[in-house]
């Protein structure tokens, strides 16, 4: 059987800026953004999400995904070190020996990825095994300015949903206009093998 490593973080965004991102049908949750990166079988794997509702359940929409075998992405360890580059983001994990869960996985009914024009629901993975909070740090790089964070001591932080306060533009959600969304706060970071 092989393992999969996945390490997952995610990060607090103003939460007008994902409204007016979202496609329709979609109502943004929370003001989160959340990079998901998975080595299994000598592949490697990046995903990025937000947290939606639509069409009467509770999720993630994917904003795009990466895989090696598409995409140049390699991953560097140095001790408790992971660190993942690409040409358009850098992200380290560093696992600090707490273990513990996810509130975030308490109302995913699984995941919306596009598939030949349309969204598709993919229901989550059982994952039983404890994970371990991480510290983090990441940049993005398709553009100058985009988001970036460091994590505060492995701490897990809420991100609770806020009420309208700005009205911008409607542009298309994609991974350059998400990674440009200004980082606020670090919020949470983990990996676990499973």
């Amino acid at each position: 059987m092989i393992k999969t490593e996945q390490f997952v973080m995610a990060y607090k965004v103003e939460q007008d800026r994902l409204r007016a991102m979202m496609p329709e049908g979609f109502e943004s949750l929370r003001p989160v953004l959340r990079i998901n990166a998975e080595i299994c079988g000598g592949r490697i794997y990046l995903e990025f999400n937000t947290p939606v509702a639509a069409y009467g359940k509770s999720g993630w929409l994917n904003i795009d995904n990466w895989s090696s075998s598409e995409t140049e992405i390699s991953y560097i360890r140095d001790g408790s070190n992971v660190r993942f580059d690409t040409l358009f983001i850098e992200i380290t994990f560093t696992g600090i020996g707490i273990e513990g869960g996810c509130p975030a996985e308490k109302d995913n009914c699984g995941c919306w990825f596009m598939k030949d024009g349309v969204y598709e629901l993919v229901h989550p993975e059982k994952i039983d095994a404890r994970k371990e909070f991480c510290d983090c740090s990441f940049q993005w790089k398709f553009q100058e300015g985009d988001a970036h964070g460091v994590s505060i001591g492995g701490k897990t932080l809420p991100a609770a949903t806020t009420g309208p306060s700005r009205t911008y533009d409607k542009i298309p959600l994609t991974a350059e206009t998400a990674a440009h969304i200004k980082c606020e706060q670090m919020l949470g970071q983990y990996k676990v093998i499973f």
